[in-house]
């Protein structure tokens, strides 16, 4: 990934009328990078999209494109395209007049357009189907139709509103493999707005998890999952387990807290550095059971259990406590631990986190 910086979004704030759209918001994107913007329906996510291609104006703040601000610079003078939702595909054209539409209002010549329509069907799988119309396409098929329009006038950043969405299950898993091979080919810089957590674990270099039109947290799919910010993250982005405990000590980054059954354990805190009552987060799949227990052990019930195929969920009773556990079916017999039967239960320290409010 490029250090070069190819978006700046400095203090950004945007009203719709009463309605705070946005809260300043600051973060920078680099030069090829698979950035997402993650969050729940109207947290702000497609309002800065729409910002980036042009279509909405800060209230405040500015926008910067390769160091240089856009504020005031309309959609078709910024080297950016947009790939929606619906796809916008024009009905009446072919495939490949489809592709050469934005070329053409560039100016560029037919032998140049025609050899990067070429260019940009062979690169989505689609020269075959260059004659055909887009009613005579699959959802899928209209995706890459829709992407090959969009990357061939070489754009400096491609912009993506939740393209995946009305895709089914498997298509969709196929084409963020699709996705994410064409943003390491091209080298162009994505931003991606969805609200599903697993697209943006799936494909990106970095995520902002976005709430009430502020950023939560920014970083590696990795860091937002395992080191989330606060609840809201933690809440957001997978399952997880909350408890409220008593901070008995804190600092330089963690601390020891009693559970409500009694363990007591240190563990990673996100800057607390007084004692009282806090809220620790852990994974269900990080609490491993029976013969698998480690680290800071303790018997459970088990309530309930659902078998999923690769995994199974359970429900435990922890002296009164409730926490769900996520294994491993490594076995065609698939986990054999029945609901009613008590179980050593426990996780590495290191897996728990202490959250924020």
């Amino acid at each position: 990934m490029s250090q070069s910086m190819a978006i700046e979004v400095r203090s950004v704030s945007k009203n719709f009328g009463v309605y705070q759209a946005l809260k300043s918001v600051s973060f920078n994107i680099g030069g090829n990078e698979f950035f997402t913007m993650l969050g729940p329906s109207g947290c702000g996510k497609t309002t800065l999209l729409r910002m980036l291609a042009g279509f909405e104006s800060p209230n405040s703040g500015s926008i910067l494109l390769h160091g240089a601000e856009v504020n005031a610079i309309p959609p078709h003078k910024r080297r950016v395209n947009t790939v929606f939702q619906s796809y916008a595909l024009f009905p009446h054209m072919t495939l490949e007049q489809n592709v050469a539409y934005g070329l053409e209002n560039l100016g560029w010549d037919r032998t140049r357009i025609k050899r990067r329509v070429g260019e940009m069907l062979e690169r989505v799988h689609m020269s075959p189907m260059a004659k055909r119309k887009p009613a005579q396409l699959s959802g899928g098929q209209r995706q890459r139709i829709a992407l090959a329009r969009a990357l061939a006038p070489e754009p400096e950043v491609l912009l993506l509103d939740e393209p995946l969405s009305a895709l089914d299950l498997k298509l969709r898993q196929a084409m963020r493999n699709e996705l994410r091979t064409l943003q390491r080919d091209t080298g162009i810089t994505f931003v991606f707005v969805t609200h599903d957590q697993e697209e943006a674990l799936d494909m990106s270099d970095r995520i902002a998890v976005l709430s009430a039109g502020e950023v939560q947290q920014i970083g590696t799919p990795t860091q937002i999952y395992e080191e989330p910010a606060n609840r809201f993250v933690a809440e957001f982005v997978g399952e997880t387990n909350f408890l409220d405990v008593d901070i008995l000590e804190a600092g330089a980054g963690e601390a020891t807290v009693r559970m409500p059954f009694g363990l007591v354990l240190r563990v990673p805190a996100n800057g607390y550095a007084a004692k009282g009552q806090a809220t620790l987060s852990v994974r269900p799949e990080k609490i491993n059971l029976g013969d698998q227990a480690q680290g800071a052990t303790f018997e459970a019930q088990v309530t309930n259990k659902n078998y999923m195929g690769g995994y199974t969920h359970y429900t435990l009773d922890v002296g009164g406590t409730m926490l769900c556990a996520s294994r491993r079916n490594a076995s065609r017999e698939g986990d054999t631990i029945p609901v009613g039967a008590t179980v050593q239960a426990g996780f590495v320290s290191g897996a728990a986190r202490v959250l924020a409010a």
